[in-house]
């Protein structure tokens, strides 16, 4: 459910109202029922699910069940703000569905949206739900991703500071999304060649190092790499032109560098049905691809769509297998500026 004082309540109990959504799975919420009762009270819907204590809650044959922590107390309507008991909260409704999932008893996890602030004051070291679920099922290489329309994004860095992200920027920071998104365009949406562009960093792709170098010093080694393992990709493109063409269907995905570059134009085209997909793990989970909007919480007014996007996207997936993640990295190339490689592809001009 997320953060209990954030609209993740609102949104679960406006998707899953649909009964057509409700015919393609079972589902277990794992939350507080008073909160979900009390979202739907105020969306004038007829609750449709049966309450368990979550603790009894094991396989559920049909319908939706609220497994219930009714031990914890629910915030007040009135509550718009960051709290600790918010973060741990949330973090015991997420550590169920882990558990529930490595007991077979779900078969893929969709997150509601969490407050990084709530999970500070909680004591939560993660910054979120990709690196909270990475630990949690030991997961050695994941890549946050998001797909809306036309567009299936995943990033090479997430919660970075830009400034920080130089200390981090490597060849294998940018072969791994472009790895683990061509995995997942061929194993999830059947696409045999996936066609992969990759964004620059720098203004203009870096103008032949103009504007930095970091496109033939970092990026453009790991397009070769990506290259040698039989993926088709692209680039490295401006971003601001590349997103264009991607929206237009040129490309089966994008890799961009970092977080905003590659969520600014998912949430403008597809703020309402765009979809949060981490990469690498061997469970399928999905989340909204927005926050807690404590401004509007307990008022009515929450949009569902991200996550009816996710619900819908999450029963799709959970149908395919999911072995375990590819590893198809090849000896990392010499860490030599690009200029002085006889086999370094040459810059790309704009």
């Amino acid at each position: 459910m997320g953060d209990p004082a954030g609209i993740g309540a609102e949104v679960i109990v406006k998707a899953l109202a649909d009964p057509a959504r409700r015919s393609r799975a079972r589902y277990v919420i794992y939350g507080l029922h008073e909160m979900l009762a009390y979202a739907a009270d105020q969306a004038e819907i007829n609750p449709y699910w049966f309450r368990l204590p979550h603790e009894d809650v094991e396989n559920v044959r049909s319908g939706v069940v609220v497994a219930d922590f009714d031990d914890l107390a629910a915030p007040s309507p009135s509550c718009r703000e960051a709290t600790p008991e918010g973060g741990a909260a949330s973090v015991r409704f997420l550590d169920e569905a882990i558990a529930a999932n490595k007991a077979k008893r779900v078969d893929a996890i969709v997150t509601g949206p969490i407050h990084k602030i709530s999970w500070k004051l909680a004591g939560i070291k993660a910054p979120g739900h990709t690196e909270y679920l990475a630990d949690a099922y030991n997961a050695r290489r994941v890549t946050m991703a998001f797909s809306g329309g036309r567009l299936r994004v995943a990033l090479a860095s997430t919660h970075v500071g830009l400034f920080e992200l130089r200390n981090s920027f490597t060849i294998g920071r940018v072969f791994q999304p472009i790895d683990l998104l061509d995995d997942w365009l061929r194993r999830y949406w059947k696409i045999e060649s996936p066609r992969i562009a990759v964004c620059g960093l720098n203004p203009h792709a870096g103008e032949e190092g103009r504007f930095g170098d970091e496109e033939a010093r970092i990026i453009e080694p790991a397009m070769v790499m990506a290259g040698e393992v039989g993926i088709h990709v692209e680039g490295p493109f401006p971003a601001d032109t590349l997103f264009v063409k991607a929206a237009q269907g040129h490309f089966d995905g994008v890799v961009a560098m970092y977080h905003d570059q590659g969520l600014i134009p998912v949430k403008l085209l597809h703020f309402d049905s765009s979809v949060n997909v981490t990469l690498g793990l061997p469970v399928i989970r999905t989340s909204v691809d927005h926050g807690t909007a404590f401004d509007i919480c307990g008022r009515n007014l929450a949009n569902p769509g991200s996550m009816a996007a996710a619900l819908d996207l999450a029963v799709q997936l959970a149908g395919e297998p999911v072995p375990p993640p590819l590893d198809r990295r090849p000896p990392l190339p010499p860490l030599v500026p690009a200029a002085k490689r006889s086999d370094a592809p040459a810059p790309r001009s704009t």
